[in-house]
């Protein structure tokens, strides 16, 4: 004991006398080991407690305090109720010794022993005996911290001061400047404010301290290591000053007075802190100053340029008319709501008869914000409103007019959440019903395209509440809808018909299937006029307005089921030659049909009706045309790729059991030739569709169709007869000399190698396979080398995304094949097709096994093979292993390739002067990002930077030169000094694509030159 005693001693002595601060650590450190205790330690600091000398009394309560914020969980009640004493006492001592107390009385404030009644007597002494705001900003922040300690851990004591206790806070507070300590002191405030504190006679005081900061205007400087920002303290304050309607009275005239800001951020922050208010304000706070109010939102909204400030305004004239709207109407007392409504009204109303002034929308917009705040307010703007917008478009004649009335009305129209109406409740456009239609009748009969796309919005809004639209009603609406679909040209109109459709048809579904789809479909299968081209083309167009309407209108089951049929069954004519379909509108209703599948594939009937009856009819009448003699367009390589996606996505989303069924029907079907599912299988007894004939490519193109059931299903849904189907697979993507048939087979083997689950089935499968591979690439006279190549790839993708171990041999043969003489730019492009995401397999709509980063893994495990290759690789050689670094970069996450770029920049340069454009476009793809971010490695690159980039701004393809010029746009934001000495040359070179041929060419050039000329020039950059 004497031992420890002596060390302590001697610790002390060094802190005190010997200022070595590091003592404090060694102090510290034998008070958690129990070497000696606190109160030992104040035993041991008692000369230097007792100095006459302040500074030597300093350094004694310094290292206490610095050990206590060390140790505080270790004491027990005693020795704080002590050490409180024994600090309040302190802080009436010399002002050098304050910051140490405080930062002693907050490690105290921590404990969770702290004796009761000795946060008051902590507070009272602090608000005593300490003037906060001449203390240095560390010991500032030390106060506040105190007050939020003690109120998150003894609030009911604190709440015993009463009104004391708030103006300690204000006087506390008075003064300060620094915003690390007003996000403290605002947190305090909001403390008081939100849990209930008495603020008794200091409303005004708390109000008063805390709003002069109102508005903030702090900007954090761009070195700012504290991370406090200037949203940050606007919405601290703002929950202060909003937090009590007590401070209504002093807050809405100051917001008043600080609309008449001229920055634009005072008005935004002062148009949110009232948008707020409304939250928590009731009407009887609002009332008295409602009529200021109104003047300065509506000045903000009529006068500003800014639509931030408009916005907030908006915004915040809602919230006002929702807090008025919760007013209860006694007999005896006015309806604030209607007298601000009335306002409004006063000074808005006649702008809206008057369409050809400007200030029709800021008074639309105000009155619609009030509309849209509650059903109460709706009630009210609506009755005085709707109709004499009604009155003045029947009594106009000018569509541009007929237009901006229809559009105004349109915002009142339009539902919002807050403004529906209850259950029970009637709409408040009832009473507006048939008028409302008989306009938008009208206007969709117009021959103004703006008025038509207007008029499907409003109708598209009415048909969205309830009760408005009439049967009949709706039926004349999807009359004029189908009427604007089979003759409407304009695509503006189009679009907006089609989406007023599928809004409508989601609601009133059986109006579309009586009226449209019978429509559609008989102009889908009219026979074409005989005429000119252009009769022609006219035609087409129709028909892909119609089949784009089938589409959008099937979202609902009974829909679907109608108009899923009548896509087929162009299909089935196009197979059949009758009606004259060409190939891309095939395409297109192939397209329609994934688009429904997609949209509905969360439902289970539509899943079941696209298992009874679409992906069976597709396999039909694609198998049909398979095996038949004559040309049909299912057969053609376009169209098959178009169904993909459609039986894709069905199989995706159908539940377990029926998956569990498509997958027997479809192994069945492609291994052994069973078309007992298939409707009308009136096929050949011997179908054998995995076989790679040389004459007919017919039914080895249908393997893309198996890939699209069998490898769009869960991991959870077994594949039956898998290992016989993979061989089969093989040898098909091995021998078949078809590209699609063999590209899709080796899809489809990839696809179902990802999902099989590790183990010996699959290691014997992937030996097998990569045997015959290695054999077939060894093999430089072999016929097949191609096909062997395009299933290695595939399956290192399979492998690779699921982190399979083999993938690392399989990328290693890759790397190793860059150098062949034959397959060396295939090879090449192979790592597109390995980094990018495939759009009908391995990705994560098909339930693939794809694990996260599984890029930046292959770049981490690869980067330094590939520089190796390339340094190594004969000259002829070199482009494949930099096409291969273009396509593996540019498909990383931005954020890897900023970090990772620089030391692949020598390799990046070289790819610019590589002749394949492909590689161009993507080196400079990936350079873009880099140059706004320039790395320190580039310095030293400039010359050959600045050679290859300008050479490319006359590349003979567009893409090419648009991606140069904005690297060289982005050049010209390096550090002046590093690129002044180029400007001359690269004002020289742009001067040429000024001319191009190509307005997006030009376009880039112009605005690249001018970055240009003004680098270096007195008031450029």
């Amino acid at each position: 004991m004497a031992a420890d005693s002596s060390v302590l001693l001697g610790l002390v002595e060094e802190f005190v006398s010997g200022q070595v601060d590091s003592k404090a650590t060694e102090t510290a450190a034998g008070v958690k080991t129990g070497q000696f205790t606190v109160l030992q330690l104040v035993e041991a600091l008692g000369l230097s407690l007792t100095s006459s000398q302040p500074q030597t009394r300093g350094r004694g309560v310094q290292l206490l305090s610095q050990v206590l914020q060390e140790c505080y969980s270790s004491l027990s009640e005693r020795e704080v109720e002590v050490l409180i004493a024994f600090y309040e006492n302190r802080l009436k001592d010399h002002y050098v010794i304050t910051p140490h107390v405080l930062q002693g009385l907050k490690a105290l404030t921590k404990c969770s022993v702290l004796p009761p009644g000795s946060a008051v007597s902590i507070l009272r002494s602090i608000f005593q005996d300490v003037h906060v705001q001449s203390l240095m900003l560390a010991e500032r922040s030390c106060v506040y911290n105190i007050l939020i300690n003690l109120m998150e851990s003894h609030e009911q004591e604190l709440k015993g001061l009463g009104a004391d206790f708030v103006f300690g806070f204000v006087q506390s507070v008075d003064g300060e400047r620094d915003p690390r300590n007003l996000v403290l002191a605002f947190q305090v405030a909001r403390n008081i404010i939100h849990r209930g504190y008495d603020l008794g006679k200091f409303v005004e005081e708390l109000f008063e301290v805390t709003s002069c900061y109102f508005p903030i205007d702090f900007s954090p400087p761009p070195t700012d290591p504290h991370g406090i920002t200037q949203e940050e303290l606007i919405l601290s304050l703002r929950a202060v000053l909003t937090g009590t309607p007590r401070f209504a009275e002093f807050l809405l005239p100051l917001i008043i007075e600080k609309l008449d800001s001229d920055v634009q951020s005072a008005k935004v922050d002062s148009l949110q802190t009232l948008a707020a208010c409304g939250q928590t304000y009731s009407h009887k706070e609002l009332a008295e100053f409602l009529p200021g109010l109104w003047s300065s939102i509506r000045r903000e909204v009529f006068q500003t340029a800014s639509e931030r400030v408009e916005s907030a305004g908006l915004s915040a004239l809602s919230t006002i008319t929702s807090c008025l709207s919760r007013s209860v109407l006694n007999s005896d007392s006015e309806d604030a709501l209607q007298i601000f409504l009335d306002l409004m009204l006063k000074d808005c109303q006649h702008h809206l008869c008057e369409p050809d002034l400007k200030l029709v929308w800021p008074s639309a917009k105000l009155l619609q914000a009030a509309n849209g705040a509650s059903y109460r307010a709706s009630l009210i703007v609506s009755a005085a409103v709707i109709p004499s917008l009604l009155e003045q478009y029947n009594n106009r004649t000018q569509c541009a007019q007929r237009r901006t009335l229809l559009e105004v009305l349109q915002g009142f129209v339009q539902p919002t959440q807050n403004s529906r109406s209850a259950e029970g409740e009637d709409s408040v456009l009832l009473a507006f019903q048939q008028s409302l239609c008989s306009v938008v009748f009208s206007a969709l009969t117009e021959t103004s395209v703006g008025l038509q796309v207007t008029a499907t919005r409003v109708l598209t809004a009415l048909g969205q509440q309830p009760g408005l639209l009439a049967q009949t009603d709706v039926e004349k609406a999807v009359d004029h809808l189908t009427r604007l679909i089979l003759e409407e040209e304009d695509s503006q109109v189009s679009l907006a018909v089609v989406e007023c459709s599928a809004s409508l048809a989601n609601l009133q579904p059986k109006a579309f299937i009586s009226r449209m789809i019978p429509r559609l479909k008989e102009e889908i299968f009219a026979d074409p006029a005989t005429g000119t081209d252009h009769v022609s083309q006219s035609y087409r167009a129709v028909r892909q307005r119609c089949v784009t309407a089938l589409a959008a209108v099937s979202s609902q089951a009974e829909v679907v089921k109608e108009s899923a049929p009548v896509l087929l069954q162009v299909l089935a004519s196009s197979h059949a030659g009758s009606s004259g379909f060409s190939v891309e509108e095939v395409i297109s209703v192939c397209i329609s049909l994934e688009r429904i599948a997609d949209r509905t594939r969360d439902t289970e009937e539509i899943g079941q009706f696209f298992y009874d009856i679409i992906i069976p009819r597709l396999l039909g009448l694609t198998l049909q045309a398979a095996l038949q003699s004559h040309s049909s367009p299912l057969t053609d390589e376009a169209v098959l790729s178009a169904i993909v996606p459609v039986i894709s996505t069905a199989c995706a989303a159908l539940p377990t059991e029926l998956a569990s069924h498509m997958a027997a029907h479809a192994v069945a079907l492609f291994l052994n030739g069973d078309v007992s599912f298939l409707p009308e299988n009136a096929f050949p007894s011997q179908i054998q569709l995995l076989q790679g004939q040389t004459e007919s490519r017919g039914p080895s193109q249908l393997v893309c169709l198996l890939m699209a059931c069998v490898c769009s299903f869960p991991q959870s849904v077994d594949i039956p007869e898998i290992d016989r189907l993979l061989v089969q697979l093989e040898e098909l993507s091995c021998t078949c000399p078809h590209l699609f048939s063999y590209t899709y087979a080796a899809k489809c083997f990839a696809g179902l190698v990802n999902k099989r689950a590790a183990g010996k089935a699959l290691d014997v499968v992937l030996e097998r396979v990569l045997k015959r591979i290695s054999t077939e690439l060894e093999n430089i006279s072999s016929t097949q080398r191609t096909q062997a190549f395009t299933l290695l790839l595939w399956i290192a993708k399979a492998l690779l995304l699921r982190y399979h171990p083999l993938s690392t041999v399989l990328t290693d043969k890759l790397f190793a094949l860059l150098s062949d003489p034959e397959l060396g730019s295939k090879v090449a492009d192979g790592f597109c097709v390995l980094m990018s995401d495939s759009s009908d397999v391995l990705n994560r709509n098909c339930h693939a096994d794809v694990r996260i980063m599984y890029r930046q893994r292959f770049f981490a495990e690869n980067s330094s093979k590939l520089v190796k290759g390339f340094n190594s690789a004969e000259q002829e050689k070199k482009s494949c292993y930099l096409k291969a670094l273009s396509y593996i970069v540019n498909n990383l996450p931005k954020q890897v390739q900023l970090t990772e770029l620089p030391a692949l920049l020598p390799l990046l340069l070289e790819a610019l002067s590589c002749p394949d454009q492909g590689v161009q476009l993507s080196t400079l793809s990936c350079l873009q990002p880099v140059l706004l971010e320039p790395p320190a490695a580039l310095s030293n690159q400039l010359e050959a930077l600045f050679s290859r980039m300008l050479a490319l701004t006359t590349s003979p393809a567009m893409n090419v030169r648009i991606a140069s010029l904005r690297c060289v746009h982005a050049l010209s934001r390096l550090p002046e000094h590093m690129v002044l000495p180029f400007r001359a040359r690269v004002l020289k070179a742009l001067a040429v694509p000024l001319d191009d041929k190509k307005r997006l060419v030009r376009k880039e050039a112009v605005s690249a030159r001018g970055e240009w000329f003004l680098l270096g020039s007195p008031g450029g950059r």
